[in-house]
Formats: C-alpha cells, structure tokens, sequence
C-alpha cells in the first residue's frame, strides 16, 4: 500500500486525553499475561499469547537486545548540594554523557561525590552537544562498575513508584545482552522463555538487533509543525549474522517483524538505498547513529508488521505508530484501547500490526 499523503503534521494532531487509571505501574503477574490489540479491521481485543497463531511459519521476529543499565545515581557537590545524575551514555572506559538534576545550576569543573559503597566521584568537564541540558562527566573508575554497585534503574517519569526488586527483574527483557540502554525496549517485556520456546517450535526465526535507548525517547516534542522536530540521535547496530537472516527472509518472501519501535527504526535506517530495480529488500551490516524520523508519509522499506506497546500522546513513537497503519486507524484503534481499558506505556498491554499502510 502506498504510504500516506504528504501534507503538514500539527503536533495537536497527535494529542489524545488518557485517563490516569490507564498509565499501568505495576506489571502483570507473568510477562505474558499481557492483552494484545489487532489492528486489524476491525480490530481484535486478544491476548498476547494469541500471537503465536499470528505469526507464520518463515516470519523473522527481530528482537533489540539492548540491556537497561542502571544508569540514575546522586551525588553531592563541594558545597553538599544534591545532584542527581542520569547516565545517557558511556563514551570510554570512564567518561560518559550524563544530565544532571540539582537545586543550582552545575558548572564545569564541579566535582561529585557519587553516594553509595563505590566511593567514586566524578568531575564535569562541559556541556555535551548542542542542548544545554546535557554534560560530559571524567569518573574515577569504570562507568558500568560505578553504576552496578550504585546505580538505580531509570524507571520511567509516568511510573511513580521507586525502582523496587521486581522492577530490575522486569523492567529488563529475559534476553537483554548488550548493556547501553536507560530505557526498555518495551515491546519485548511480553516474552518469556516459555513463549520463546512456542515460537521456535512453531517455526518462526529471531534475530537481533541492538538500540540503545537514550533519554530522547522521552523528550517532548517542542514545535507545532511536527517535521521541524529536532529527532534525538541513537546508537545501533546490526552484525553481519543478522542481517544475512533478515535478507535471506526478505528474498524468499517472508515477513519481517519488528518486536518495538527501536527494532523498526534500527532495520529502516539500515535499508540498503541503492539497490537495483527488482532486486528485494535488504539491509547492511554495521553500527551507526540513526535519528530517522519516522511519520506519516514515510515510505517503509524492510518491516511488514510490528509488535508495539501504547504510546504517549504528542511523541514521536506515536507518529511512527501512525505512518506504520495509517493517521485514521491510529486514531480509531487507540481510542478503542481506552474504552476497552487497555493498560497503556512500559508496562502495558501490546498491540500487532499485522502490516504496515
């Protein structure tokens, strides 16, 4: 199907009133007890478990595996003001890209006493990138060690509670590798290894990619005009294994499935542009920065359908929900997920897409 019309995205086009009742703060008992929204027409209220019968023997589920880090710790200035400290990225052994929370505004040449059994501290050497909110902070020590005996899981802001033991168990997908990420891929929260199992056994392919989430996943978008958004950067890569996989699948015919909006945008920004008329789709092998904007009006090279949980209003994951389906059935289908009391962001229910407009 062709995508949809080019025309000029308000930002109010993107808006949705959700009562406070639906934000879930807790997850469910097992990860796969979740509900699971067809966005079929009509759609279809299932259970997550139904996607076994969903999926085809030959699909390729593509998996990030990008692994939360617990990357929020507080510290204390010279003058014993309280900072707290959010991970965005670990450059090197001992540097990393951080926001930083206190009553003052932090300068450069500030050291931090980071609080808890490490001992560590870290200096701000500046400002990182063109946003003011960002710093570049020298550790003492390795960054991931630091955060391991440290660190908290950086639960969402819409999550009101602390982070809790069942949160570092569950707000991290049972096949999470690679550490990076300081928010879950979450479409992925639903599986199990039992279900994992059930989906081997039916004949159906994984592969993953890797995404690390930043904290751009949660900015807002600040413009009317939606395609004069700045779209944050993220890191991603996909090894030479996964991609002959996925290009494997996409010769014969067979439906690629992205598990998450980070596995989508990791697979479309790897598109091989240049291939010859005729030839299908493929993707490259390799790690880049990707800050592809995907909206309504984008045209979808590699994925045929996507598992996804329920977005914020007024973000972009939203728009790439709506450019996926279609602006329309986004509006109906979301709408519909309120009524019925779907569970809605990290740990919430899920929603199929069983293929892109």
């Amino acid at each position: 199907m062709k995508p949809e019309p080019l025309r000029s995205w308000q930002l109010s086009d993107f808006d949705f009133e959700l009562p406070e009742d639906r934000i879930a703060q807790q997850p469910t008992q097992r990860r796969s007890d979740s509900r699971l929204l067809v966005a079929a027409d009509p759609v279809k209220d299932q259970q997550f478990t139904d996607l076994l019968d969903l999926l085809h023997p030959g699909d390729v589920l593509v998996f990030n595996n990008s692994k939360v880090i617990p990357a929020r710790l507080y510290g204390t200035k010279p003058t014993g003001g309280k900072v707290e400290i959010l991970i965005e990225r670990i450059l090197q052994n001992q540097q990393a890209v951080a926001l930083l929370r206190s009553s003052k505004k932090t300068t450069e040449n500030t050291s931090l006493a980071v609080e808890g059994s490490s001992g560590s501290s870290a200096i701000v050497l500046s400002r990182y990138g063109e946003t003011q909110d960002r710093f570049l902070l020298q550790f003492d020590r390795p960054v991931l060690g630091i955060l391991e005996a440290d660190g908290e899981i950086p639960l969402p802001p819409y999550i009101s509670h602390r982070p809790n033991a069942l949160d570092v168990q569950r707000y991290q997908t049972v096949y999470a590798q690679i550490p990076g990420s300081v928010a879950a891929p979450t479409a992925g929260l639903h599986f199990d290894e039992p279900f994992l199992q059930a989906l081997m056994d039916k004949g159906i392919q994984r592969a993953s990619v890797t995404l690390h989430v930043g904290t751009g996943t949660f900015a807002p978008v600040r413009v009317d005009q939606i395609d004069q958004h700045p779209m944050h950067s993220e890191w991603c890569e996909i090894s030479a294994e996964t991609a002959a996989v996925i290009n494997a699948a996409k010769a014969r015919g067979s439906r690629l499935v992205a598990v998450g909006t980070t596995s989508l945008r990791t697979l479309e920004s790897g598109a091989v542009k240049d291939r010859a008329a005729g030839d299908p789709p493929r993707v490259r092998a390799g790690s880049w920065e990707t800050n592809l904007f995907i909206r309504p009006g984008y045209s979808f090279q590699m994925v045929d359908s996507l598992l996804t949980n329920f977005h914020l209003p007024r973000s972009t994951l939203l728009m790439l929900v709506a450019a996926f389906i279609g602006y329309d059935k986004m509006r109906a289908t979301y709408q519909h997920a309120i009524d019925a009391r779907y569970r809605f962001f990290s740990y919430g229910d899920a929603m199929f897409c069983p293929q892109h407009l």
